[in-house]
């Protein structure tokens, strides 16, 4: 891919400094890719290099893991071009990423109870003061706690399916689904797929009873339709550690675990963090 360096001249310029000259800003010693790279909604791509100190897209910033900078992009991005940045060695490093066309199926699905479609006055309530307590969880911003890959949520793990799905339930249009669903027996143990710490628990109207994990480095972790809960709010968990147990709790149609992932506030496809990070999509 071919790059293009600008160079800053002037008096006291200096490596990674900004200086305005006019209206416009210049990044001494700035590197530009100058062709955009192709990535899919919910999908994660990766930037290594020796010396990368810091790493950002749109208003967050974080660290690098082990050299490497992993950018999430948001399930529901929306088409067109957007920017990430790098520190290496003391100087800044631009790339552009053309997010593409919405790449995931429809699903169709029926309930029985059309209470849960056609929601009564309490229940949005209810749903509103539950969406807004699980908000506040997309901001975090603590110690990071894990490693790549993840561990598997279930000691024998199925193919997941239905991420990105736009889902129809009793024929009328609702969220794309922004997790993986894996089939399993209720009362399956459900772990936790990387350390971290229990930052939230409860029963929700859509999500039943769920488990949300704060692994750091913006990174949460959350576990749907439980039949059971095994941790409390506040507790420390290892890789690997039983959070809790396969159920149908709230809307599920049967025996199934929920696995969603947000990172830096990024719905993103749990797969992508569960296999060898040499895999995944890197930037030239």
């Amino acid at each position: 891919m071919k790059e293009s360096r600008i160079f800053c001249a002037f008096r006291g310029a200096s490596p990674g400094r900004v200086l305005r000259v006019g209206a416009a800003l210049w990044m001494c010693a700035l590197t530009v890719r100058a062709q955009p790279v192709e990535v899919s909604p919910g999908t994660v791509v990766r930037w290594s290099g020796a010396g990368v100190e810091r790493c950002a897209m749109g208003d967050r910033e974080w660290l690098p893991l082990a050299d490497t900078c992993w950018y999430a992009i948001d399930l529901l991005a929306p088409e067109g071009s957007t920017e990430v940045v790098r520190w290496r060695n003391g100087q800044s490093e631009r790339a552009t990423l053309r997010v593409g066309d919405y790449p995931y199926a429809v699903q169709y699905i029926t309930l029985k109870d059309d209470s849960q479609v056609q929601l009564s006055a309490e229940n949005l309530r209810r749903v509103e003061q539950e969406n807004r307590k699980i908000a506040a969880l997309w901001g975090l911003q603590t110690e990071r706690l894990f490693d790549l890959p993840l561990g598997p949520p279930l000691e024998k793990l199925p193919a997941g399916g239905r991420f990105g799905a736009r889902r129809f339930f009793n024929n009328q249009p609702r969220s794309p689904h922004t997790g993986a669903d894996y089939k399993a027996d209720a009362g399956t143990a459900v772990l936790a797929i990387g350390a971290g710490r229990v930052a939230l628990t409860g029963d929700f109207f859509f999500p039943g009873k769920s488990v949300f994990i704060d692994h750091g480095d913006g990174l949460i972790s959350m576990s749907f339709h439980l039949s059971g809960i095994a941790v409390q709010e506040g507790d420390a968990v290892g890789r690997g550690e039983i959070v809790g147990l396969v159920g149908q709790s709230g809307r599920a149609t049967g025996p199934h675990l929920h696995l969603g992932v947000r990172w830096h506030g990024a719905r993103i496809d749990p797969a992508q963090l569960l296999v060898a990070p040499g895999s995944i999509p890197e930037l030239p």
